[in-house]
């Protein structure tokens, strides 16, 4: 039996806050209620109902974070085989291609501290708009590294810990023996990744590092796209605290001239895209009620967000961009005319990405990986 988070049993005062904006809760129970229930089996299941996104935490007045207490649970069903992970087969085999020899692609040049780790979906789904930002990263940093490589969030959210924990090790290992110190990510559930269990490495996104270096394009004088229904953005669950790194964005955008509104259910107590925690693969209906609330909280403005994922999501019931493809393709982008791939397409770019690095970098340090934890 998994130990029961003493803190939720002493502290949740069954207040409901945590409740009001959360379908999975609305249909459980208050975290005290779920904990109380001793039910192992139960637990274990529904742990993975979860969507992990923290807006419980965010909204608690006693401060309590129930989602510490379902990843615990998640781990513990792994642990004890009490989970089929075919379910997920979908989620963990493009994880398993993204760490793969054929789609991972390390290049450090001679003298490089610093690399741009771009994530899974943005490579795949926007090659140009990856290009043309390590291509501008390279000018503020000209001995730029690049690593194209999955960082395992996916298992890390299942309760897939020891996998986890020996593939992100490897990879931060092979790192820091090659004296790489700093990390500017694009995607915020790398960002996370990174920030928790590489604490010796010092990490910034690519948004916080153009804000305070300049843009890299402005819509053209005149140009006011988005001027009649302004953009509200869509802050991804993992960027939750990350106060810096929200302003930068926003900051981003009123630089390039364009109008943003503010939005219920953002920042601190932003919503989860539907994405989170993979809940999708159990339970579509949970996974929608999160997209909508998002559409309701949104109405008529387009959204803009700096997360692929969320981006792809979100673009399903809603106009949603890409604060990058706005940033470096602002006309075509708002246009609609800039968009992203879908599978099986999005593999072809990778590793048409793949090449490019290493022809653009033929002197660089460079690394396949291929690494596989013993079963």
């Amino acid at each position: 039996m998994s130990p029961v988070p003493a803190d939720i049993l002493e502290k949740c005062t069954n207040c409901g806050a945590c409740q009001v904006p959360c379908a999975f809760l609305m249909r459980y129970g208050t975290p005290k209620e779920i904990f109380t229930a001793l039910d192992p089996a139960k637990q274990h299941s529904l742990s993975f109902e979860c969507s992990l996104c923290g807006l419980c935490r965010a909204v608690c007045p006693e401060s309590l974070d129930p989602v510490e207490a379902f990843l615990a649970l998640r781990r513990d069903a792994v642990n004890n085989n009490q989970v089929d992970l075919s379910v997920y087969s979908t989620i963990l085999g493009y994880e398993k291609k993204g760490t793969s020899a054929l789609f991972s692609c390390y290049a450090l040049p001679q003298g490089c501290d610093t690399i741009f780790f771009p994530g899974c979906t943005l490579p795949g789904t926007r090659p140009k708009t990856t290009w043309a930002l390590f291509d501008t990263l390279r000018g503020m940093k000209p001995d730029l590294g690049i690593v194209l490589d999955c960082c395992t969030k996916p298992s890390h959210d299942l309760g897939c810990e020891t996998y986890f924990q020996s593939m992100f090790g490897e990879m931060v290992g092979f790192l820091k023996a090659h004296q790489i110190k700093r990390v500017w990510l694009a995607c915020p559930n790398c960002y996370k990744v990174f920030i928790t269990y590489a604490p010796t490495m010092t990490v910034e996104t690519v948004y916080e590092v153009m804000d305070r270096t300049g843009l890299p394009c402005k819509f053209p004088d005149g140009s006011r796209p988005f001027e009649d229904t302004p953009l509200v953005v869509h802050d991804p669950c993992p960027m939750r605290d990350e106060v810096l790194v929200q302003e930068s964005v926003r900051s981003l955008l009123a630089g390039m001239n364009l109008s943003v509104e503010k939005m219920a259910f953002e920042k601190k107590k932003t919503l989860c895209c539907g994405e989170g925690g993979s809940v999708g693969f159990i339970d579509s209906e949970l996974a929608r009620a999160w997209t909508g609330k998002r559409e309701k909280a949104a109405g008529p403005n387009p959204i803009v967000t700096y997360c692929a994922g969320c981006a792809g999501f979100l673009n399903r019931t809603t106009p949603t961009f890409h604060i990058l493809d706005l940033l470096f393709f602002p006309d075509k982008a708002a246009s609609g005319r800039l968009r992203p791939a879908k599978a099986p397409l999005t593999y072809f770019h990778r590793l048409a990405l793949k090449r490019k690095i290493k022809k653009a970098l033929p002197d660089a340090v460079f690394r396949e990986r291929n690494y596989r934890p013993a079963e």
